[in-house]
């Protein structure tokens, strides 16, 4: 398999670069301020139009990933192309479905278990955005 060209790495660089720092900030405080969650969630699906304006702008950013990073060349590429439709896809479904999406929140908070999990998972996913912090600020393109 050849590599990405130097464009569509610096592209992917480009990304990474956005969306490390983003992800490692705002999941480091959703895994450590999880207990809180459950508060200002329910204020926000208490109020159906920011719960639209929210899908509609993950939906856009997700489309925006989506379609301005079509590189699944490489770990880094492929981390970033799955981020576009993971957001997008979760954008759609609060548009479409706030209240599947309500419950799902609801049945984690309420369970000590998927707390639990939902918080290695935000963990997890801080070190993701640490990672692509660093892939999209200190490495340089591969030349083939």
């Amino acid at each position: 398999m050849t590599t990405a060209t130097v464009e569509a790495q610096q592209r992917t660089r480009l990304f990474a670069r956005v969306i490390g720092p983003y992800v490692a900030t705002f999941t480091t405080v959703y895994a450590i301020r999880l207990d809180e969650a459950q508060t200002f969630l329910g204020d926000l699906f208490a109020q159906p139009a920011l719960v639209l304006l929210l899908g509609a702008l993950m939906l856009g950013a997700g489309l925006v990933i989506v379609g301005g990073h079509r590189s699944w060349r490489g770990p880094l590429a492929v981390t970033v192309s799955l981020f576009g439709w993971f957001v997008a896809i979760r954008g759609f479904l609060l548009v479409v479905t706030p209240a599947t999406i309500e419950s799902g929140v609801d049945a984690t908070m309420l369970s000590p278990t998927a707390t639990t999990v939902a918080r290695i998972f935000f963990g997890a996913l801080a070190v993701l955005g640490f990672v692509l912090t660093y892939a999209g600020w200190f490495t340089k393109p591969k030349v083939h």
